[in-house]
């Protein structure tokens, strides 16, 4: 039961649409109708502005660190409470990605899975270093291309990789290969336009 009602309020609190709801209280506009149609930190940026989008992504963030710091405030950290953790944290991402508030259509979830893993982090050892090449992976890759999608993307398999080569958790690296999955997963689109030059730029 305990386990139920953390993955439970992790996947409300995952499904709160922030980028809905600022863009509707700052713009009166549904987010979903301008831009790419997405409701993350990158399109409220294009549409609302750098400031929104930053507030966007530290909430989109923050709704999956809450709450398995709070978690983690409690629990002991047995090798099953560790998969707890993991189960509250790929239900934020999932919540983020399908959010019961809007019909089940989300966001491409990147903020909220860092958001998740950086919590992680003071739970599994080194995980922080695969975070941190997560982090130049991406700074790298958009400032060279400056496209968002392709650094997302990039940065979700160099993370992966890098928990196989630095983590011993065996939960730690199917969980960064679930993330991996739906981040290429919820980048289809982004792909294709990749592919034939449509992708947006920053």
């Amino acid at each position: 039961m305990q386990i139920f009602i953390l993955c439970l309020i992790s996947y409300i609190l995952g499904s709160i649409p922030f980028g809905f709801v600022i863009a509707y209280f700052v713009k009166k506009i549904d987010i979903r109708n301008f831009g790419s149609g997405n409701i993350g930190a990158t399109n409220v940026t294009r549409v609302i502005g750098k400031f929104w989008g930053i507030v966007v992504f530290v909430l989109d963030f923050l709704k999956a660190f809450f709450p398995i710091i709070f978690a983690k405030s409690f629990l002991k950290t047995t090798s099953f409470d560790s998969y707890i953790f993991i189960f509250m944290a790929l239900f934020s991402v999932l919540g983020h990605n399908w959010p019961i508030f809007l019909k089940f259509k989300g966001g491409k979830g990147v903020a909220t899975s860092f958001g998740a893993m950086v919590a992680l982090s003071f739970i599994f050892a080194k995980l922080w270093i695969a975070i941190s090449i997560g982090i130049i992976s991406w700074l790298v890759v958009f400032f060279i291309w400056r496209y968002v999608s392709l650094a997302s993307i990039l940065a979700a398999i160099i993370f992966f990789i890098s928990t196989l080569v630095f983590l011993k958790d065996i939960e730690i690296k199917i969980f960064s290969f679930l993330l991996l999955i739906l981040v290429i997963w919820r980048h289809k689109k982004n792909i294709k336009n990749l592919i034939i030059k449509e992708e947006y730029r920053f």
